[in-house]
C-alpha cells in the first residue's frame, strides 16, 4: 500500500527538476537575434530632407524613376533572446531568426558596433565611388562625390550606391521609370558580393514600390525562398553586369538574367 502511494508521489517529485530545466530552456538568453524588414531609400533622390548622392566636376543628368537601397533591423546585441522567441518567430515570413554573430560583431558592445557599422558605410562608399568612376572610365581627382545616408551602417548597399552614380553621370537611363531595389557589397573594381537578410530585403523592396530586386548571384536560391507577389529577380556577379541587365531590361534588348 504504501509503495503504491509513494511511486507516483516519487514521480512528482522528480518532474519538478524536469519542469524546471524546460523553463529555463525556454526562457534563457540564445545567442541570436531577431530581424525583419527594414528601410530603404532611393539612391537616386533624398533621405531625409539631404541628396543622397551630390557630384561636382561634372554634368549630372536628370534621373527617372528610383533605385532603392535597402536594410534589416535586428534586435539589439543586448536583447535577450530566448527558445520562446525563437520558436514564435522561426515560422514568421517577415522575421527570421539569426546568429547573432552573424548580424554583429562577436564580443562588441553597442557603441563598438555602432562605430563598427560606419566605418563599414564609409568603407563602402568609398569602393562604391571608385567602381562607378572607374566603370565610367572617369578621374576622380576631376569628380567629387558626396554619398550620405543617415543612420544606416554596414556595406551591403555598394551596389546600389555604385549604380546611383552610374545613373547621374552616363548619359543612358538605369530605370526605364521603373522603382529597382537591391542589394549586395560592390569590390572597387566593381565585383558584387554576397550579404545576409536577403529574403527580408525583398519584402521590404515590394513593401516600398519595386517591382525589380538585384541579388547578389550567390544568394538567388534565398532570395526566391521568400520572393514576394510581383517581384523580378535579376542575379548579377559584377557592376557591367549590373548595368547591362538594367539596360535590357529597359530596351527590350538583350538577355536579362533569372535566377
Amino acid at each position: 500500500m504504501l509503495s503504491r502511494l509513494t511511486r507516483p508521489q516519487t514521480l512528482a517529485v522528480c518532474a519538478l527538476p524536469v519542469v524546471a530545466l524546460f523553463a529555463t530552456a525556454v526562457f534563457a538568453p540564445l545567442p541570436f537575434s531577431v530581424a525583419q524588414p527594414g528601410m530603404t531609400a532611393n539612391v537616386l533622390g533624398e533621405n531625409r530632407g539631404t541628396p543622397v548622392i551630390t557630384v561636382s566636376g561634372a554634368p549630372v543628368r536628370e534621373t527617372t524613376g528610383q533605385l532603392r537601397m535597402t536594410t534589416i533591423v535586428a534586435t539589439g546585441p543586448d536583447t535577450r533572446v530566448s527558445l520562446g522567441d525563437v520558436l514564435d518567430n522561426w515560422f514568421a515570413t517577415d522575421r527570421a531568426v539569426m546568429p547573432r554573430d552573424a548580424v554583429y560583431p562577436s564580443g562588441d558592445d553597442e557603441q563598438e558596433i555602432e562605430q563598427y557599422n560606419k566605418e563599414q558605410m564609409k568603407e563602402s562608399q568609398d569602393t562604391a565611388t571608385a567602381a562607378a568612376l572607374g566603370y565610367l572610365d572617369l578621374d576622380p581627382a576631376d569628380i567629387d562625390v558626396t554619398l550620405t545616408l543617415a543612420d544606416v551602417g554596414g556595406p551591403s548597399a555598394g551596389l546600389l550606391f555604385s549604380l546611383g552614380i552610374v545613373d547621374k553621370l552616363d548619359d543612358s537611363d538605369l530605370t526605364g521609370g521603373r522603382t529597382i531595389a537591391g542589394t549586395g557589397t560592390i569590390s572597387g573594381d566593381g565585383e558584387v558580393g554576397a550579404v545576409g537578410g536577403v529574403p527580408l530585403k525583398t519584402q521590404a523592396a515590394r513593401r516600398d514600390g519595386a517591382t525589380v530586386f538585384l541579388v547578389p548571384k550567390d544568394e538567388c536560391a534565398d532570395a526566391q525562398a521568400e520572393l514576394p507577389e510581383g517581384l523580378r529577380l535579376i542575379p548579377v556577379t559584377t557592376l557591367k553586369g549590373a548595368v547591362d541587365a538594367l539596360h535590357a531590361l529597359d530596351t527590350g534588348k538583350g538577355d536579362v538574367p533569372r535566377c
